[in-house]
Parts: structure tokens; C-alpha cells; sequence
């Protein structure tokens, strides 16, 4: 299978680097990381009208431009690289691919254009208080009364939650577990803001207090359509950590030229050397991870192998990466006021999100049918 990206792609990562370079400096990654919005709106209604990132692979008939996973891999990669402070993930990677993967084109329709336009901005409310990412972790109830729908019950580290303006929840109703679109303005709801190690992806608390809620999809079918979800947002995920890892790759090597100890640049010392090799190693393995899981996306029977894959390993590459990173930078890479911390707990968050590297060696093990 041939990873490479075609030319249109590569001018599509070129224009979304460029547009990160000015948009998402590290000052301003700082500033918006110490906001409880977490993010500029201004900068998302251009990435949405000039670029149409948030529309870039829904189908045009819902107000996207229809292109593939392919197109959004390297999106999502750029964005990993400048930490940008931004809903893009919540809404594209969860709930965007929550709604395409549920059997509902009434929804579809009704959802998805304001999702493509970034005039709505959404996330999914999945994991709870006993932190699994699996179907038996759904334990939120749907009940069923006059004809409406209500929840009841807490959902945890919910992205983007506190801005977001619907809620796609997994909630179990009495055929099985399935999902539900809330608003922000239903009654019931409460939404609080979690304090997080990563300042610069914002999580919440979401509280739903016989809240109404609207049945999305067949009863009792959701968890098909989450279970493709999470695997779409890992592959996602997978891009974005790539793209960090090989920021950070970037940071220490250049770091490494231009420091001198003992009259030399620190990186002709043979352990430095070592270490920057390594990284390098493990960032393109880790490229090639994410590449495969793009490129099979549409593949139904290869996607979840795929997406557990590239999540154990990206996750484990990214991390060690980003440590490294910090090693070689020596005492300055410890302080407030240099970046490598913020890939750090970028690369912390990431690798506990839908499921640690353990988690997915085990998902990984059961797919293949070891």
C-alpha cells in the first residue's frame, strides 16, 4: 500500500501550515490555553470560511467539501504540530464522525451543515466516572416518557464541552446503549470545566438531570456507530501526535546544532546523538502507523486494527519523544517559560485519551483474534 500523499494534499498541508504559522504561535497558544473558552473564534470562523477545515470530509450534500480521511489526516497532523487551541478535534474527529457512522440521515442533515460551516460547534459525551471507553462503560440511562427522551446521570472528560453548542451522548436506553444530541440550552444540563494537565485541549464535567434529549439513530444500535467513532478519532489522534512528535523531534535536533558545552555543539557527543536517532526511529515508525490508519479508513474490516495500532504506538512515540526532548534541552527544558512542556502534556493527555497504549494492545490482541 502506497502512504504517500498526492500533490493537492501536500498544497493542502502547505496552506494549513501557513495559516498555523500565524494563527497559532506559541504566544498565542498561551493565551488561549489560560481562557476558559480555550480558543479564538474569530481564528475558527476563518479556518471554517477560508479554509473549510471543519467541512473537509463531510459528504457535499450536508455542506462539506466531500473529501477523504486522507485530506483530514493531514490536517489533523499540522494542527498536532502547532498545539493549536481550537474545537476542531471535538467537533470534526467526534462528532462529525459519530453522526456520518449513525444509520440517521434525518440527523445527518439537520446537524451536519452547521457542523461543516463551523457555525455549530459540537463534541460527544462518551466516557464516565469509571473512566472506560468501552460499551460496558456506557451506563448513563435513557428513559422514555410522553414521547420524549430524557438522561440522567454524569459523563467525564468531555472535549470541548463548556463551549460546545450540541452534546452527542451515549447513553444507555432499555434495547441497548445508543445516541442522543442534546442542547446546549436544554433544560437539566450542566456543564462545568475540568481542570486538566494539558491546558490547551479543555475538558468538562457534563451533568444531565432528566434532560431532554433527541434519539439519534436506531435505539439500541449506537454503540456500532461510536465503536467506528473511536476508531476514526484515534487514527485522528494518532495524525495529531504525529505531528507533535516530529515538532519536538525538530526542537531538540535544532537545540542540539546550536548548544555548545566544552567548546562543541552538545549534539557531537555521542549521546545525544543516540537519542536524537532513536527519536527519529520511532517518530517515522510512528508516521507510518498513522499513514496506515488514514488510508484504511473507509476499510471497515481494516480500520479497527489499524486504529488501535496507531494508537498504542503513536501514543508511546509521541510521549517518549516529547520527554527526550526535555532531556536534551537540559535545565531550560524544564522551565514554565520554554515550549517543550506543552508538547509534554499534549503528549501525556493524548496518550490516556480513549484508552491508554495497554488498553489498545489488548483491543489490538482481541481484534486479530489473538
Amino acid at each position: 500500500m502506497n502512504f504517500a500523499f498526492s500533490e493537492e494534499q501536500e498544497e493542502l498541508r502547505a496552506a494549513v501550515r501557513r495559516f498555523l504559522a500565524e494563527k497559532s504561535p506559541e504566544p498565542e497558544v498561551r493565551r488561549l490555553m489560560e481562557t476558559v473558552a480555550g480558543y479564538d473564534p474569530k481564528v475558527w470562523r476563518q479556518a471554517a470560511a477560508q479554509l473549510g477545515l471543519p467541512g473537509l470530509a463531510i459528504p457535499e450534500k450536508f455542506g462539506g467539501s466531500g473529501f477523504g480521511y486522507a485530506e483530514l489526516t493531514v490536517v489533523f497532523e499540522e494542527m498536532g504540530r502547532a498545539l493549536l487551541c481550537a474545537p476542531f478535534f471535538s467537533t470534526v474527529a467526534l462528532a462529525a464522525n459519530l453522526l456520518l457512522s449513525a444509520e440517521d440521515e434525518v440527523a445527518k442533515a439537520d446537524y451536519l451543515p452547521g457542523l461543516a460551516s463551523g457555525e455549530v460547534i459540537a463534541t460527544v459525551a462518551l466516557a464516565e466516572p469509571s473512566g472506560r471507553w468501552d460499551e460496558g462503560g456506557v451506563q448513563v440511562p435513557a428513559t422514555r416518557a410522553d414521547g420524549t427522551w430524557m438522561l440522567t446521570g454524569e459523563k467525564l472528560f468531555v472535549l470541548d464541552g463548556t463551549i460546545a453548542d450540541l452534546i452527542l451522548v451515549a447513553a444507555r436506553a432499555p434495547a441497548g446503549v445508543s445516541v442522543f444530541a442534546v442542547d446546549k440550552h436544554a433544560p437539566g444540563l450542566v456543564v462545568e470545566p475540568l481542570a486538566t494537565m494539558d491546558q490547551t485541549r479543555k475538558q468538562a464535567r457534563v451533568l444531565l438531570r432528566a434532560t431532554p434529549a433527541r434519539l439519534v439513530g436506531t435505539e439500541g444500535a449506537g454503540w456500532a456507530a461510536v465503536s467506528r467513532m473511536l476508531d476514526l478519532a484515534a487514527v485522528a489522534l494518532a495524525a495529531e501526535q504525529v505531528g507533535g512528535a516530529q515538532r519536538v523531534l525538530d526542537m531538540a535536533v535544532q537545540y542540539a546544532k546550536t548548544r555548545v558545552q566544552f567548546g562543541k555543539p552538545i549534539g557531537s557527543f555521542q549521546a545525544i546523538k543516540h537519542k536524537c536517532a532513536d527519536m527519529l526511529i520511532e517518530v517515522e515508525s510512528a508516521r507510518s502507523a498513522a499513514y496506515y490508519g488514514c488510508f484504511v479508513a473507509e476499510d471497515p474490516d481494516e480500520l479497527p486494527v489499524a486504529a488501535s495500532l496507531a494508537k498504542a504506538y503513536c501514543s508511546e512515540a509521541y510521549l517518549h519523544a516529547a520527554a527526550e526532548n526535555i532531556q536534551i534541552h537540559g535545565g531550560i527544558g524544564f522551565t514554565w517559560e520554554h515550549p517543550a512542556h506543552l508538547y509534554f502534556k499534549r503528549a501525556k493527555s493524548s496518550e490516556l485519551l480513549f484508552g491508554d497504549p495497554a488498553y489498545h494492545r489488548e483491543l489490538l490482541a482481541q481484534r486479530i483474534g489473538i
